[in-house]
């Protein structure tokens, strides 16, 4: 399964995307969605559109990101539709006690 996360960049945009790699000093990420708000809630838009299409990954300095947290399962499973499997996460069972 892949790794998505919530970017919170210095900018003020919360960026949603697969999370490629990391280290000390940056992120990689690629398939990247701006969160938007709207009447229902939040809605998604492709961000950083002008990366070439040869370099579909974008490397940010972590200096630039205020916070990156994981996302909830029903984003995760909305990302996925988009860009992942196509596959709909079943819905997470729990026991009643």
């Amino acid at each position: 399964m892949i790794d998505v996360q919530l970017f919170r960049i210095a900018t003020g945009e919360e960026v949603i995307a697969e999370l490629v790699s990391e280290n000390e000093d940056s992120v990689v990420i690629k398939n990247s969605l701006v969160v938007l708000p709207n009447g229902n809630g939040v809605g998604f838009a492709p961000w950083a559109t002008v990366i070439s299409k040869d370099e579909p990954e974008i490397n940010i300095q972590r200096k630039f990101i205020i916070y990156m947290v994981n996302v909830e399962r029903d984003v995760v499973a909305k990302y996925n539709q988009l860009f992942g499997s196509k596959l709909e996460l079943p819905e997470e069972k729990r026991l009643i006690l």
